[in-house]
């Protein structure tokens, strides 16, 4: 038996056995219920047991199984204590906040009214922003190489994170100026279903499927014409004609740089871009810099607002 088994196939295992149910198991860690099943079959294969057993009748635990349990919550919970400490310990040695993002959040001059509103609070906190590959959909939050994150919803285990919201955009088609659905002043997600889309990393999890527009199409799965990984990997792949992609209107500028137009999509929900930290971390420099951020965006808006979850109030922590 190997010893080599990865944290998050555990926090897969535990899941399931608390659900005893593949689909609502997926559907808590935000990945498609075949990738869950096949991650569990590859930790029974490393361990050389059967941890559940499947049938007509449903999911259940074996006697490997129910045995496992109570150890790979306590591996999971040590682990997220382990990581608490590192950050705590990584903060006590600096004031430097250390933000992350895919790209840039722009929308207004956002990063400069927040950093001076934090500065402004937190004179010798210094804030280092980090641009993060598309492969990350949470921006270093996940592996802590972040503290905060400018990062779109869903996010992959976003039960683990607390959020503001920054914009809430409608989800705009990008395409080829030359395109045949480029003269519409507005198109239906229907017309686009048939179209090669432009995709982000088989990494980004639920937030690939969300830029797919996965849920929309009934089922029917979405044509790849190739894949992205930042902005400019996207211009270049629609300028060459290898597909059309969505994109929120705050991203617009970043890719209609010549050849390339956007157009309203109907029948799409609007897109959420957050700041968000990880659960439990309530350190002052968090705090006060989503409170700057909260201010900021409130005042964008012409008025407070409560900041938001994925559903209650408890996803924003009060920080």
């Amino acid at each position: 038996m190997t010893a080599d088994v990865h944290v998050r196939d555990l926090r897969y295992f535990v899941t399931v056995a608390e659900e005893l149910h593949f689909t609502r198991a997926a559907e808590r860690l935000y990945v498609s219920q075949p990738a869950l099943s096949k991650q569990i079959r590859a930790l029974e294969r490393q361990l050389g047991v059967e941890l559940l057993r499947r049938d007509r009748h449903g999911v259940a635990l074996t006697a490997e199984g129910a045995a496992l349990l109570p150890h790979a919550r306590r591996v999971l919970e040590a682990w997220a204590q382990g990581t608490a400490v590192v950050a705590q310990a990584r903060a006590a040695q600096r004031s430097t906040l250390v933000v992350g993002m895919s790209t840039s959040p722009g929308r207004g001059g956002l990063l400069p009214a927040i950093r001076s509103r934090f500065t402004a609070s937190h004179p010798q906190a210094a804030v280092r922003l980090r641009q993060v590959s598309w492969d990350d959909p949470t921006a270093g939050l996940a592996d802590g190489d972040t503290d905060m994150a400018f990062v779109w919803l869903p996010l992959p285990g976003q039960e683990r994170y607390a959020w503001t919201v920054v914009a809430e955009e409608p989800r705009l088609v990008a395409l080829p100026d030359s395109h045949p659905l480029a003269s519409r002043p507005e198109i239906d997600f229907t017309d686009l279903a048939e179209e090669p889309f432009l995709a982000l990393p088989k990494s980004a999890g639920p937030l690939r499927d969300y830029w797919l527009a996965v849920e929309e199409r009934a089922g029917r799965l979405p044509r790849i014409g190739a894949e992205i990984a930042s902005t400019e990997e996207t211009y270049e792949a629609l300028v060459a004609g290898l597909g059309v992609c969505l994109v929120a209107v705050g991203n617009v500028p970043l890719i209609t740089l010549g050849g390339v137009v956007t157009r309203p999509v109907r029948g799409l929900a609007p897109s959420r871009y957050v700041l968000a930290w990880r659960k439990g971390d309530h350190r002052p420099l968090v705090r006060a810099y989503a409170d700057a951020c909260r201010r900021v965006t409130e005042r964008g808006r012409g008025g407070p607002r409560r900041p938001s979850g994925v559903a209650t109030s408890s996803h924003d922590e009060g920080a």
